[in-house]
């Protein structure tokens, strides 16, 4: 554990309990009866008479505008493509819906009987909807199990009749061993491919400690991976063909490795890169770009933390891929909590641009990203946050139409709007 001394402890993994001046940890965010109304936006409607929920804005001068608060621990945001609701994971087990920006009070779904969220990094961490969610109303979540005690489940449910809840029961597609609480992973996200992407963390404890190799460089192991999986082509699901060990070499899911804590990936909607914000121990937090048509990619954990050799003496960095871009444990930043490439349309002029932050120091950058490197890294920092009272850059969302949102350990969500 690496403590932050002011609001924050960190477990250097994205994703901490915030201390609240209220209360105990995790306790849940209390509605506060003397705040102001939240503005509700109206959507604006293109020539095509489809809703874009803004009018473009020239420029690149934002901020963050609250949408909702009081809920309980979220996570991650995401929506079903050309959907207007937001639904939102909740640490404990729970999905919820924003529907006109307004918290519906029925939830989603809710799996607490089954879900084991007593460590930090513990708890229902990710969700992807099908590609074809409008017609088969199919979607995925991440959890770690109260039974088997602490396993990551990688499970399917649907939609019921009522579109704003989920079927209650859901089938188990992939389940495997946690040997710690913590480096979890937990993210879930479709390629461009429309297979499955899974980031699994390298098993928890410190250094990846795990055997002589540590989970990050063993391939007979899914921890410390970057896993891609068919949920169309097989039961409970498909190896794509693909796959760079498919027929052998190693476990059949893999797609890289060489992973700590891949906490936030995300796939840019026009390349079909994948952006991999990926954890450090002690020193470096980084970012990993991996083309869309790459296979078997070495990201270098334990070998390597960022671009710095993690093991002395046993630094072999042949066939290591490095990451685009990293920063030191500075300015309060410990955590780094990966975001997207920006490729909506409220705004022309940051399209292509990838934005990522921080748990701990809070921060959000921008950068852009073409032939191998990174170019105009900006800390917009001042200008998106003035007042937003983040107390926990959990992650960032993408709705139905590709505009951004932050999530807060505090319970609230922001939307990135206009200045």
């Amino acid at each position: 554990m690496k403590p932050v001394y002011y609001v924050t402890t960190i477990l250097g993994v994205g994703l901490a309990w915030t201390i609240y001046a209220s209360g105990a940890c995790g306790s849940d965010p209390k509605p506060d009866p003397d705040a102001e109304p939240i503005p509700v936006f109206d959507a604006a409607i293109d020539d095509a008479g489809l809703p874009l929920h803004c009018e473009p804005v020239s420029g690149t001068d934002l901020k963050l505008q609250e949408i909702v608060r009081n809920l309980v621990e979220p996570l991650y945001l995401a929506a079903p493509t050309g959907d207007d609701r937001l639904f939102v994971v909740e640490q404990p087990g729970r999905i919820r819906i924003i529907d006109d920006n307004t918290l519906l009070p029925t939830p989603f779904l809710d799996i607490t009987d089954i879900v084991r969220d007593t460590s930090n990094e513990q708890g229902l961490l990710g969700l992807a909807f099908h590609p074809d969610y409008e017609t088969n109303g199919r979607f995925f979540v991440n959890y770690t199990a109260t039974d088997p005690r602490s396993d990551t489940v990688v499970a399917e449910y649907t939609v019921s009749s009522d579109p704003n809840v989920a079927n209650p029961t859901g089938e188990i597609l992939l389940t495997f061993d946690q040997p710690e609480s913590n480096h979890n992973g937990g993210m879930l996200a479709f390629g461009p491919d429309s297979y499955l992407y899974v980031g699994t963390g390298d098993g928890g404890g410190a250094d990846d400690q795990h055997g002589p190799d540590g989970n990050g460089q063993n391939l007979n192991t899914l921890l410390g991976k970057m896993l891609r999986i068919d949920v169309d082509g097989g039961s409970p699901y498909g190896i794509p063909a693909d796959n760079p060990f498919a027929t052998a070499g190693g476990l059949p899911e893999i797609w890289a490795y060489g992973l700590r804590n891949p906490w936030r990936f995300s796939f840019d909607a026009l390349t079909g890169d994948v952006y991999i914000a990926d954890v450090g121990q002690d020193l470096i937090e980084e970012v990993n770009v991996q083309p869309a048509d790459a296979a078997g990619v070495n990201y270098g954990w334990r070998i390597m933390e960022g671009t710095d050799c993690f093991q002395a003496g046993s630094c072999d960095t042949n066939g290591l891929v490095q990451p685009v871009h990293e920063y030191p444990h500075t300015q309060g930043r410990q955590s780094i909590t990966g975001g997207y490439v920006y490729r909506g349309t409220c705004f022309p002029d940051i399209q292509g641009r990838y934005f990522f932050g921080d748990f701990a120091g809070e921060q959000i950058y921008t950068f852009e990203y073409a032939a191998g490197a990174i170019s105009n890294l900006e800390d917009i920092t001042d200008g998106i946050d003035p007042n937003s009272d983040i107390a926990g850059l959990t992650s960032f969302g993408e709705d139905g139409f590709g505009e951004l949102y932050v999530v807060s350990r505090n319970g609230k969500v922001f939307k990135i709007v206009p200045r």
